[in-house]
């Protein structure tokens, strides 16, 4: 293939490389959701799997308080998973002209 077709499949393989790298870098990344001010902590990965919790002893002896103090840190990390994940593909996407709706990877 010549001309501008080779060119452009040459940029969609170099495309597809980066996506790849970044979807690695960002599966090996961790954030640290938290809430109650950081006594619940949730560590997670780019890949949305818990790494770890900590939580206050002082919270122990209120069961409900605990539980909502555990979801809202999961979401917390959840939240910050995909603003990571976003910035990335950001990144990777500068250059080209897509509509601000289109969403990679397909």
């Amino acid at each position: 293939m010549k001309g501008p077709l080779a060119e452009m499949m040459k940029q969609a393989q170099q495309m597809q490389r980066k996506m790849e790298e970044a979807q690695e870098k960002l599966a090996a990344s961790e954030v640290t959701g938290e809430s109650g001010g950081g006594m619940v902590k949730v560590v997670m990965t780019g890949r949305n799997d818990v790494r770890g919790v900590s939580i206050d002893p002082a919270l122990m002896d209120d069961k409900d308080m605990l539980e909502d103090l555990l979801a809202a840190a999961v979401n917390d990390a959840v939240r910050r998973v995909e603003r990571m994940r976003e910035e990335q593909m950001s990144g990777l996407t500068s250059g080209l002209n897509l509509p601000g709706d289109f969403k990679l990877p397909f």
